[in-house]
């Protein structure tokens, strides 16, 4: 274990300063990925050139007096955002040679920020799993400890950040994929409120619950990339108009008085005993900072991994239809006819867990089975919103895990489908809400870390990322990052 590299914030004072340019800190990471990937396969696709050409303009702003905050900070894209002119894939044999001719709105406005795209990261296929064990390219690994998962679907952003090899990265969040795999890799992870952040160009598994959000190590830098990255879209009818404040702005607000609701639902026979333990005591940090604590409760909260895996599997069976080897995607050779052309592209171009969603979507939003399933599904996803906004009509902030158990290991015999499903146990809630969630680093057990999970307000990332920071003002448990110093 060892003290964190520097943080986006630190590199953006550094740069206008002219103590470093963008080359060098874009040379610096590129070297990383090449030193450290082979062990840790959390970047699937490296644009060396492209990157390279783009720190040398960011240089030049620099030099002409340009001090935005995130001009000429490398980062990483999450494989799931179509970038132009680079591959790809969703971490999928389906479109493991896709190269887009557009950019996702994500994209497009981080480099219009000034942001070096390093490359693109390792995920789970179709950004479906927690773990990152179901990428078509291999599984990512936990730089904590390379025998362990980063945790899912954006593990390879996880492992990416924690590794060192940039300070930021993008994720996507449909039950818990930013914030789950934050609190396994001991990083800070933001998941936005629905329609926050444009999903134009980010390739669809849930569209009800999908969003992007940034990955890094502090609420600081996770408040300078969301002021970036969102805002209205006309490419994106889902996304909403409300005005993006300057999250930065109101960082420093003291949390005294906040009330801080702690559901005894989260403190279940789901969570490890430790982990528990670590969350009571960064709970109790935030009641010394001056909040309130308050017991509250989420009764639905068992409810909502069976009411998650009825609705995303049958948006996804819809969405991943158009993967049908006619238009774009993988094409299974010598087709005999149409029928064995559908048939054997889709069952050759996805992977097992894919496959797996798709047939229970299909099955659920069948003529016999919708209203028994899907009808009944979104009903219950409305009770849990309820329930959420009841809560947080009586308290500022919801606090507790963002996982229920540290990194396991990776391909983990003892572990069923529904144990995986398991782990988003606390974190599905905010997506069928549609709530800001974010998770922080907030202890290490085992010498593994922890996340702490806090859930606001639709719209309110301000006072997440507020109280997120004046915790991490109190600890330091984000300063640390893993010893790597065996994996060359």
């Amino acid at each position: 274990m060892a003290k964190a590299v520097n943080t986006l914030a630190a590199l953006s004072q550094q740069l206008r300063t002219g103590s470093v340019s963008s080359r060098e800190l874009t040379e610096d990471s590129l070297l990383r990925i090449a030193r450290l990937n082979p062990a840790l396969n959390a970047v699937i696709t490296s644009c060396e050139d492209r990157a390279l050409a783009a720190a040398a303009q960011a240089d030049k702003a620099l030099a002409s007096g340009d001090v935005s905050p995130l001009l000429g900070i490398p980062m990483l894209h999450k494989d799931i955002f179509c970038t132009r002119d680079v591959r790809t894939t969703c971490a999928s044999k389906m479109l493991a040679e896709f190269i887009p001719p557009y950019s996702a709105t994500v994209v497009n406005r981080l480099e219009t920020a000034g942001m070096i795209s390093l490359g693109k990261c390792n995920m789970d296929e179709f950004a479906m799993g927690s773990s990152n064990e179901t990428s078509f390219f291999g599984a990512a690994r936990n730089p904590w400890d390379t025998a362990r998962v980063p945790g899912g679907s954006s593990g390879g952003s996880a492992a990416a950040v924690a590794a060192g090899f940039a300070t930021l990265a993008t994720g996507t969040d449909t039950g818990g994929s930013i914030r789950q795999p934050a609190a396994l890799c001991g990083i800070t992870g933001l998941k936005p409120s629905y329609g926050r952040v444009s999903r134009y160009g980010m390739i669809a598994f849930a569209s009800s619950m999908d969003q992007a959000g940034p990955m890094a190590r502090t609420a600081e830098d996770c408040a300078l990339v969301l002021s970036a990255m969102a805002g209205s879209d006309a490419l994106d009818s889902t996304c909403s108009d409300q005005p993006v404040p300057n999250y930065a702005e109101t960082l420093e607000q003291s949390i005294s008085g906040l009330r801080i609701g702690v559901p005894k639902e989260f403190f279940s026979h789901h969570l490890d005993a430790a982990v528990a333990d670590a969350i009571d005591r960064a709970i109790k940090e935030l009641e010394q900072a001056g909040a309130t604590i308050v017991d509250v409760s989420l009764p639905s909260t068992d409810l909502g991994v069976s009411t998650y895996y009825v609705i995303a599997p049958a948006e996804a069976s819809a969405n991943l239809s158009r993967y049908d080897g006619v238009r774009y995607g993988y094409r299974c050779e010598n087709p005999a006819d149409l029928e064995d052309l559908y048939t054997r592209s889709r069952s050759e171009g996805f992977g097992p867990e894919v496959k797996r969603r798709i047939l229970v979507g299909t099955f659920t939003l069948s003529a016999a089975s919708y209203d028994q399933y899907f009808m009944k599904a979104q009903q219950v996803r409305r009770v849990i919103a309820n329930e959420y906004d009841t809560v947080l009509d009586n308290v500022d902030v919801i606090a507790g895990p963002s996982a229920p158990n540290t990194a396991f290991v990776l391909n983990d015999q003892s572990k069923s489908i529904t144990d995986m499903y398991m782990e988003d146990v606390f974190t599905i809630g905010a997506n069928l809400a549609g709530l800001p969630a974010i998770s922080v680093p907030a202890g290490l057990v085992n010498g593994l870390p922890v996340g702490m999970q806090l859930i606001g307000r639709r719209f309110d990332e301000a006072r997440l990322l507020n109280v997120a920071h004046q915790y991490q003002k109190r600890t330091d448990w984000h300063t640390l990052s893993p010893d790597l110093g065996g994996l060359v």
